[in-house]
């Protein structure tokens, strides 16, 4: 560990995007008026990738912006005491940290209300951007969530552009959010309107049906979102496992079989676990044993993420995916 507490020697995986506080009833099954009270849960898909990484050991920066207030100060203090690098973090003086109310349904699905009018993370300007930081990223991981509203759009774009030109592998998933899109068509057209830009694309099972407007998630639907830059495709399953394509193979891995009480944070504990792998050793992108290993892994820290209430709390180290792993 270097002084600041950031793993120094590794290749740098940034993340950019949203973080936010998920409010979560106390009690599961309820609607959020019927909730006798909340807990707070930080969240937001991209810093959980980036906790993801450096609880497994890498090396992880978050750059998006907070609100300068009692909750955008916990969010940033969070990242650091997980080890994250804070150096593309800013705060803004005029809008809040994003909340979100979360319903947990009986089956540990979840259902959203945001409030966002606007947050801290929309007003995100290009011109605030820590340039440096992205041009240093092996990794440029991002979401979808920061192309809905201007000007935070631009500044995605620009990352994008400035990762994919400094040489990073760019990393997207869109982790769909509909309530915050003005319309189910907008949120499909804005978030194919970067889809070729990416070298790793990671959807769920629910998120391959509405993006191809299939009612089905098997190979020939998959292929409809392949594009011939893509280095790797990966569909998630759930408690079925993943699947992945790349230019010369495809196939299945399956899930492991664990007590899951919350899905939160369970995709983004997956791509954090494939990055954390493949940030070093690009390579395993090429051999389908390889990668039928990291995916194994990626597919135990997505299980672990399950048995947990909130994301941030239940993400696994290396030692607690080994475990279910060989005990498998």
């Amino acid at each position: 560990m270097a002084a600041n507490g950031v793993v120094s020697g590794k290749s740098l995986i940034v993340s950019f995007g949203e973080m936010l506080i998920d409010f979560v009833p106390t009690v599961s099954g309820v609607s959020l008026a019927e909730a006798p009270g909340f807990l707070k849960a930080p969240g937001g898909a991209p810093a959980n990738v980036a906790i993801a990484v450096a609880r497994l050991g890498g090396k992880a920066s978050f750059v998006g912006k907070l609100g300068d207030d009692e909750f955008g100060r916990m969010l940033a203090d969070i990242l650091k005491q997980n080890g994250v690098s804070d150096d593309g973090i800013l705060f803004d003086q005029g809008a809040r940290t994003a909340l979100a109310f979360v319903t947990l349904r009986a089956d540990g699905e979840r259902e959203f209300m945001f409030y966002r009018n606007p947050s801290a993370d929309m007003l995100l300007k290009p011109e605030e951007l820590n340039l440096d930081l992205i041009r240093s990223a092996k990794v440029f991981h991002y979401g979808s969530i920061s192309l809905i509203v201007e000007p935070c759009r631009s500044s995605h774009l620009k990352a994008m552009e400035v990762a994919k030109e400094a040489g990073a592998l760019l990393s997207y998933d869109p982790n769909l959010r509909l309530p915050l899109w003005p319309s189910a068509d907008e949120a499909r057209k804005q978030i194919l309107s970067i889809w070729d830009k990416a070298d790793i694309v990671k959807v769920s099972d629910v998120e391959l049906e509405f993006l191809t407007g299939s009612d089905k998630v098997d190979d020939e639907t998959a292929m409809k979102l392949w594009r011939p830059n893509f280095t790797l495709l990966l569909v998630t399953l759930g408690e079925k496992g993943s699947r992945y394509y790349t230019k010369k193979f495809h196939g299945a891995v399956d899930a492991f079989h664990v007590n899951t009480v919350d899905t939160t944070g369970a995709g983004d504990s997956f791509i954090g676990a494939l990055l954390s792998k493949i940030v070093d050793e690009p390579s395993i992108l090429e051999d389908e044993s390889k990668l039928r290993q990291v995916l194994r892994f990626a597919n135990a820290c997505g299980a672990i993420t399950t048995t947990k209430k909130g994301a941030i709390p239940a993400l696994p180290t290396e030692a607690d995916a080994l475990a279910l792993i060989n005990g498998a």
